[in-house]
């Protein structure tokens, strides 16, 4: 099964020093029944694009409560043994495709990392600062979380994790 770890790039640079994603329970998302049920695909590409959407969403959260870090999203894809992966119950917004990892997850064994370019800053700065108001129901406040959106995640190797945490 493949999971989507959200992360920032501080979080991101600590990994990389201690060569897994942890401590445990480490949160990520994945392809669940719940999101197959909300999305309503069985295109597996759409779903994990979902996935990995819910993970960078995750991360513009983190993001928001790290005032110090970058404002870049960043996502850790990991194929992990199905039994390794527990799906939160619900569907609820904050839930929806979330996993629970029981234990740490080595850094090698990722199969990439997803990360906003520099370019997307301005916007993921803006979404990160407007999610309160959004989170209350502002309209304009959740068009400017959606703008963060509108940068694809680019993606990186594992080996090209030391040049993104410089």
């Amino acid at each position: 099964m493949r999971v989507y770890v959200p992360l920032t790039l501080p979080r991101l640079a600590e990994a990389h020093q201690a060569g897994e994603l942890g401590p445990a329970p480490v949160r990520a998302y994945a392809v669940t029944p719940g999101l197959r049920e909300w999305y309503v695909s069985d295109d597996i590409e759409e779903l994990e694009y979902a996935a990995l959407g819910r993970a960078a969403a995750a991360s513009l959260r983190m993001l928001a409560e790290d005032a110090d870090a970058p404002r870049r999203r960043v996502v850790v894809a990991v194929d992990v043994p199905d039994k390794a992966a527990t799906a939160v119950p619900g569907l609820d917004e904050a839930t929806l495709g979330q996993v629970t990892l029981a234990g740490t997850v080595r850094l090698a064994v990722a199969a990439a990392v997803h990360a906003d370019a520099a370019e997307a800053e301005k916007d993921v700065a803006a979404a990160a600062e407007a999610l309160p108001a959004a989170d209350a129901g502002d309209d304009d406040a959740r068009f400017t979380v959606d703008g963060a959106d509108d940068h694809e995640l680019l993606w990186f190797g594992v080996q090209e994790i030391p040049g993104l945490v410089r």
